[in-house]
């Protein structure tokens, strides 16, 4: 294994750095806005365009709240949102630090809008433990699309057989599988030697 490809929600981050609970568990207390109109209003509808880039999330959001939240600006709703979804596995980012030293190369590799993916790099501090980070709405594909694993590959600089991924999610694991990653499902209690058994042998 040359690379280890990373997700990000649900392997890495799991909600509320207090609790972790999931990030809009009090938003209808928080911010009077109930996350079942939030979810139906704008992630049913617009996500899908601004997580592959089409859209920025910022002026889409305004749109959406001005309808169903007049009171709440899309810029205090995307710091909640993004504040309250950072809650680092520390366990799992001594296990990639440990990789990482061995000579593997670390990637975030994550469905994501840019203003996201700018937070977890930097105000989340993931940065310094990764090589990078590889997202849907720079990609313009998300996770499961072969495109999303194709571009990928190729910013990795390595053939798909060197490639390892983790990934809470079933569809993207058997979509990397298809692509000819080394994928492996991550659940909680997962070790990195758990997911990739060979894990000392290939790196």
């Amino acid at each position: 294994m040359k690379v280890l490809m990373v997700d990000v929600d649900g392997v890495l981050i799991h909600g509320r750095p207090a609790d972790g609970l999931p990030h809009f568990t009090y938003l209808e207390r928080d911010l009077g806005l109930r996350p079942d109109l939030l979810q139906q209003a704008f992630f049913q509808t617009c996500w899908n365009d601004i997580v592959i880039g089409r859209e920025a999330l910022e002026p889409r959001l305004s749109a959406v709240l001005a309808e169903i939240a007049p009171h709440l600006s899309a810029a205090i709703l995307i710091d909640y949102w993004f504040e309250n979804d950072s809650r680092l596995d520390l366990n799992l980012l001594e296990e990639l630090a440990a990789l990482r030293q061995s000579g593997v190369a670390l990637f975030l590799a994550t469905n994501q809008e840019h203003r996201r993916a700018g937070y977890l790099m930097e105000e989340a501090g993931l940065g310094p433990h990764v090589d990078g980070i590889i997202y849907s709405a720079a990609l313009g594909h998300r996770k499961p699309s072969p495109d999303f694993f194709r571009l990928a590959t190729e910013h990795a600089g390595a053939l798909p057989g060197e490639i390892g991924f983790i990934d809470d999610m079933a569809e993207n694991i058997e979509a990397a599988r298809r692509f000819g990653w080394n994928a492996a499902q991550w659940t909680a209690g997962t070790t990195l030697a758990g997911a990739f058994p060979g894990l000392r042998r290939l790196a």
